[in-house]
């Protein structure tokens, strides 16, 4: 039996992210392994159950530290611990703007650690950057339980930030390379159950800890997040890494290995062989186009497979998930229906908890359309019931802060719930998904680090704001979001195109087509673009590599005679 040529990149162990000479690297010997690779003991649909799995739990944390803090704000045992954020008994400019920053300070940190990932994660491994996220969280979240005073309250909030930003720009970028097109969807859309499952855990963890008068009414709740990464980095290391990274990085067995262990078959299944063929056929096309060329340069430039256009893209889908007001409620939902709607504490915690908990139902129906509607239609029909329900929710809102009586405060209360069945239908998990299927392989992780650093920056705007504007404009906080929502639709319609079953190589070809000053265009180009085949045999690739052969040969002798 032969082992397989295959190659590493200069300084690839040290975290470099040099490109190997892969020209010479011929993917039919992996003909010649016969080895059906397990991780954890596992292989094919029960791997790829326990990759998700690993994902889900990192997005039920992010869900969690959400949602963990919208009731806390009004608790008395918190309130005299940090009397400096009471909006409750002090509603002043001051308090108001101390609470947003308190608790809009952790974006702050996620913001941080998505830049991070910038370099972090292409280096050393889409699991590595995950697993040093989950290591902060739980010293953040440690940090956060145990404060008696605002400033060690913020630097926990940063450091769990910290975390959360490296977990989220690593992991939709590992599902995205080791799941398959026609299942990616699913899968991504699955993160925004959970993370929605995690906002309302925490919402009914403080209503079970509201009957508790001591610190530990909101001491727990806080602490209870660690519970997540706990569970999953014992773990984390042992499953396959991105077979895209490993082929970049040179490593074209561990990539087959990768490959056939998802797959539940054997490296010299053609499937496998065709896949890695087909990525580094994709590592030559972006080495070719990016030489002389440093990643600065690439990622803010055109060039042959528009590099600037796709971050552009997935940085505004993160934007505009952030302008749809969603975090209005799932930070501050506790405190809307008590100090806004005019709900007792018992009542506002109750509802806010089945505010949750109907969220995180609604949240499995796009499930069911994502693969067969696309990605583009529920994109616009979320944004669609978003503006209605934050116009709605603006007029009864203000009736009942003008004497419009407790059938409009009902009301509002229905906008909350109707907005997040609307959001959780078209935004929640989308703005995670389109990133990494958007931008071609050469620049995924910093480009995801960037378009999840753009998450997080409007993310810090909106919660740092919005006690501020519920102090100063009341109900027109929400009409602000309703205007927005409305100008999201034509956005979508008109400069995003359809990814559903798309391969990661496809979307390069059809970016590749479409002129640099009519970005547009590239809707039209994607629906004209037929989908790639998507099995292989033997003579399928024998054939493409005896065509790629004879062009390397031509190149060459070209060479040679220049």
């Amino acid at each position: 039996m032969s082992k397989p040529e295959t190659f590493h990149d200069e300084q690839s162990d040290d975290g470099s992210n040099a490109p190997a000479d892969i020209l010479d690297f011929d993917a039919s010997c992996l003909a010649d392994i016969d080895e059906s690779p397990t991780f954890l003991g596992f292989s094919g649909k029960k791997l790829q159950f326990a990759t998700v799995l690993m994902g889900s739990v990192g997005f039920l944390l992010f869900g969690y530290d959400q949602g963990v803090m919208g009731s806390l704000l009004t608790l008395p045992a918190f309130r005299e611990t940090f009397p400096a954020i009471d909006t409750t008994t002090h509603p002043s400019q001051h308090t108001s703007t101390m609470q947003g920053f308190v608790i809009a300070v952790y974006e702050i940190g996620c913001l941080i650690g998505a830049l991070f990932n910038l370099r972090f994660s292409d280096a050393y491994g889409r699991l590595k950057a995950t697993f040093l996220g989950c290591l902060l969280m739980i010293i953040g979240a440690i940090l956060q339980c145990s404060s008696f005073s605002i400033a060690q309250f913020v630097v926990g909030r940063v450091v769990t930030g910290l975390g959360n930003g490296l977990i989220t720009s690593s992991i939709p970028v590992y599902e995205s390379e080791t799941t398959r097109p026609e299942v990616r969807g699913k899968m991504v859309m699955l993160f925004g159950v959970v993370n929605v499952g995690g906002v309302a855990l925490s919402y009914w963890l403080d209503f079970a800890f509201f009957f508790t008068h001591s610190s530990v009414s909101f001491r727990f709740p806080i602490a209870f997040q660690m519970i997540f990464p706990i569970s999953i980095v014992p773990w984390l290391l042992k499953l396959p890494e991105s077979p895209r990274w490993l082929a970049r990085k040179g490593r074209f067995l561990d990539a087959a290995r990768s490959f056939a262990a998802l797959e539940g078959t054997n490296v010299k299944d053609p499937n496998v062989i065709a896949e890695v063929e087909r990525v580094r056929q994709s590592l030559i096309e972006e080495r070719d186009a990016s030489k002389g060329i440093n990643m600065r340069h690439a990622l803010f430039s055109q060039g042959k497979h528009r590099n600037f256009h796709r971050l552009c893209l997935g940085l505004w889908s993160q934007i505009l998930q952030q302008l749809t007001g969603i975090n209005v409620i799932s930070y501050y939902c506790g405190t809307i229906f008590q100090n806004f709607i005019g709900m007792s504490p018992l009542m506002s915690r109750i509802l806010a908890a089945c505010n949750g908990t109907e969220y995180f139902l609604f949240c499995f129906v796009p499930y069911f359309f994502i693969e067969r509607w696309g990605r583009r239609v529920l994109m616009m029909l979320g944004s669609t019931g978003e503006c209605l329900s934050m116009l709605l929710l603006t007029i009864f809102s203000y009736r009942a802060d003008h004497g419009g009586g407790s059938g409009m405060g009902i009301g509002a209360a229905v906008m909350l719930f109707v907005f997040n069945s609307s959001f959780a239908f078209g935004w929640l998990g989308m703005t995670w998904l389109l990133p990494a299927e958007l931008t071609p392989l050469s620049i995924r992780a910093p480009a995801n680090a960037i378009t999840t650093a753009g998450n997080w920056s409007f993310n810090f705007m909106v919660v740092m704001i919005t006690p501020i504007a519920f102090n100063n404009i009341k109900s027109f906080t929400y009409l602000i979001f309703a205007v927005l929502n409305f100008l999201t639709i034509p956005a979508v319609y008109v400069f995003y195109p359809e990814t559903k079953e798309r391969s990661l190589e496809e979307m390069d070809e059809i970016f590749g087509k479409c002129p640099v000053w009519k970005p547009w265009q590239v809707v039209g180009i994607a629906k004209r673009t037929p989908y790639e085949k998507k099995t292989f045999t033997y003579a399928d690739i024998e054939h493409a590599l005896n065509l790629e052969k004879a062009e390397v040969e031509e190149e060459r002798e070209i060479e040679a005679t220049n």
